[in-house]
């Protein structure tokens, strides 16, 4: 019993020494290279403009596949997720949840080139990255690939979402009529 003991002691201490290990590898590896990217993204939008920066996302907004390509680009690298939802504001209602489709399925494919965009899943990156390492290859032809492909899956779900959006906003006004014609006729 005292063997047991002491071996869960031993192990149970070995786990908060491994997790303070990786804790210790994320701040001397990529908490630094986060936090310059997110200071360099900021300079730049101070150096654009903020006026200027929403005026390109009014415009990417009057076409779907910008709106649903560049739009949550833009909003994950300038804001970074969650605050990149917030440029919905820009889109009529029906818009929206399209928009949020978009912008929340490219918060793993960004992770890719810009990490700080979504920070708190960049372990999904750093694993198959890691796995990749592993096998001695290089990393950048798969994010580059994992970067388009996410550009082209928002796209479509965008597309969908809004048409699925569009039809269900049809079902919802065409019952709302039809239950003003039967309250009418009803009196």
């Amino acid at each position: 019993m005292l063997k047991v003991i002491d071996w869960l002691g031993s192990h149970f201490y070995g786990l908060f020494q491994a997790g303070g290990q990786q804790f210790a590898g994320l701040v001397t590896g990529i908490v630094p290279i986060l936090v310059v990217l997110l200071t360099f993204m900021y300079a730049m939008v101070k150096f654009v403009g903020q006026e200027r920066v929403n005026r390109a996302i009014l415009f990417s907004s009057k076409y779907s596949v910008l709106r649903y390509t560049a739009m949550p680009i833009l909003s994950l690298l300038l804001l970074a997720n969650p605050m990149a939802y917030t440029f919905g504001r820009f889109l009529p209602e029906y818009q929206k949840p399209a928009f949020y489709d978009s912008a929340v399925s490219f918060c793993h494919p960004v992770t890719s080139f810009f990490p700080y965009a979504n920070a708190g899943e960049i372990f999904v990156w750093l694993g198959i990255a890691d796995g990749i390492t592993k096998l001695h290859l290089s990393i950048a032809p798969l994010a580059v690939r994992y970067f388009l492909l996410g550009i082209v899956i928002i796209l479509i779900r965008g597309l969908l979402t809004e048409r699925i959006t569009l039809y269900l906003m049809g079902r919802k006004s065409a019952k709302a009529d039809e239950q003003a014609v039967q309250s009418v006729s009803a009196s």
